[in-house]
């Protein structure tokens, strides 16, 4: 069994094994000719459940033989241009290589006597972003899992700066279209549901300052501590963008920390073009990024920065056989002093080899690609009488629905378009996503892959019709 570890002795076994498995992927990427099978789990979960774990294959290519059926095969391939559903991105090919070295090496993240240059790398990384987003030079940050650890961290630190140590009195205020982390952070943190005040958001779906002013307004007549505004910059639902800059005056005003999620909108950063979509961010006092969204990195890749890196104090714990307290008079650089995590993957290392070979401006541009492409999404949705198109897009996401001309009851078009959705997963054709908007059902095109053209787009609304309507028709059917 030592053969299967990874070590001098081994190397040949491993480059092999992992040759034959990239082989797979890549013959498996160069034959997918639609972004998912349309299997079901009642279908592959007997697959699974046969194998038996306590009997080894034995062999590599048994191994990657059998990963073909019950992985490979049916997986939701998001680098096809007709996956067009949630926030998953084509990787860069880069990242992957970053990824495959991660991965062997197996650093970990926590103190400097597990990961060295890892750590440097990483610290590196954090400055390069809080450059971009402008958050002087006390900024820090830190690696993390994904956005909802990042809201969670955030949140902690703002907690703990808030002016008062009666935590019923606590009160984070942020947009109906805000991340649904921002209320499970609440109920991590130990704040009631009444803790998280919803503000309203405006036709395009951005949080309406007059609303936030309100409601700070109600918190200081009733002797409540807003200890956190959370700004949104690309809204799950919609891609939309907060109005930076007036919360960020609401919250001087105010004594409120803010917070700006931008996991999705973080590609911004890197824009050649709509850069200034992001400005006041550069006012935060805390901020989350997600590379493996706009910067078309593989999961997980996620960052937290702050202003003050002096209030990461808040996230460390010092522990005699990891990261005693002498490690910090001794200016040993371990990370886990910043982070929620203890082992942490070396994550960074995907970035930086993205930068390194392809150039921030390399991703920005594909991330111009797809909020170009959704304003041309936009344009073929608004000339279409077929469709509802709720917000013009700021950033790559489009909120639509199809409304058959013979069928004005809303509950029968929000069923018509359940059904496509359902239809044209089962399909394995394209996949797009659902939501709510205006109490009513939606679908979502959530454009990430700047392999997608105009004319995909144009494809799979002419299957969402197709499916709607033999549903709506056999319905009058069954009617009949």
């Amino acid at each position: 069994m030592r053969s299967h570890l990874l070590n001098g002795l081994t190397a040949g076994h491993y480059r092999r094994s992992v040759t034959e498995g990239v082989e797979r992927v890549a013959a498996r990427l160069a034959a997918t000719d639609r972004p998912f099978t349309g299997v079901t789990a009642d279908d592959l979960a007997p697959r699974i459940d046969g194998i038996d774990l306590d009997r080894p294959l034995g062999d590599t290519t048994a191994a990657l033989d059998e990963l073909e059926e019950v992985y490979l095969r049916d997986a939701v391939y998001f680098h096809h241009p007709r996956y067009v559903a949630h926030l998953n991105c084509p990787v860069a090919i880069p990242a992957v290589l970053g990824e495959a070295v991660l991965s062997a090496v197996n650093s970990s993240l926590d103190t400097w006597d597990q990961s060295a240059g890892a750590t440097l790398i990483e610290r590196r990384l954090v400055d390069w972003t809080a450059a971009r987003v402008g958050l002087g030079p006390g900024a820090d940050g830190v690696f993390t899992s994904g956005g909802t650890q990042s809201n969670l961290q955030a949140l902690l630190l703002a907690r703990e700066e808030a002016k008062t140590d009666d935590a019923a009195r606590l009160r984070i205020l942020a947009s109906e279209a805000s991340h649904f982390s921002v209320r499970k952070s609440a109920k991590l943190l130990g704040l009631g549901p009444e803790a998280v005040i919803v503000v309203p958001v405006d036709q395009d779906r951005r949080m309406r300052t007059l609303a936030l002013a309100r409601e700070l307004e109600r918190c200081r007549r009733e002797g409540l501590v807003p200890m956190a505004v959370v700004a949104t910059a690309g809204t799950t639902d919609f891609g939309s963008i907060d109005p930076l800059p007036e919360v960020a005056g609401l919250c001087d005003r105010f004594g409120a920390w803010m917070h700006v999620d931008a996991a999705y909108g973080c590609g911004l950063l890197v824009s050649p073009t709509r850069r200034h979509l992001l400005d006041g961010i550069e006012r935060a006092d805390s901020v989350t990024v997600d590379y493996h969204k706009s910067f078309f990195q593989p999961v997980s890749s996620s960052a937290l920065l702050v202003r003050d890196g002096a209030t990461l104090r808040h996230a460390t714990y010092h522990a005699d056989y990891l990261n005693p307290r002498r490690a910090v008079a001794e200016r040993i650089p371990n990370q886990v002093d910043k982070s929620l995590q203890t082992t942490r993957r070396f994550d960074a290392l995907k970035l930086w080899m993205t930068l390194r070979v392809m150039g921030a401006e390399g991703v920005g541009r594909l991330f111009d690609e797809v909020c170009d492409l959704a304003r041309e999404g936009w344009r073929m949705l608004a000339a279409d009488p077929r469709f509802d198109v709720v917000a013009e897009p700021a950033l790559s996401t489009l909120v639509f629905r199809y409304i058959p001309a013979a069928v004005t009851d809303p509950a029968g078009i929000d069923r018509a378009n359940l059904h496509a959705r359902k239809a044209l997963f089962a399909s394995g054709d394209a996949v797009v996503a659902g939501t709510r908007a205006d109490g009513r059902h939606y679908l979502k095109f959530t454009l990430l892959n700047p392999e997608t053209r105009p004319a995909d787009l144009a494809a799979v609304l002419g299957l969402i019709a197709g499916h709607a309507e033999q549903y709506l028709g056999e319905s009058l059917d069954r009617a009949s």
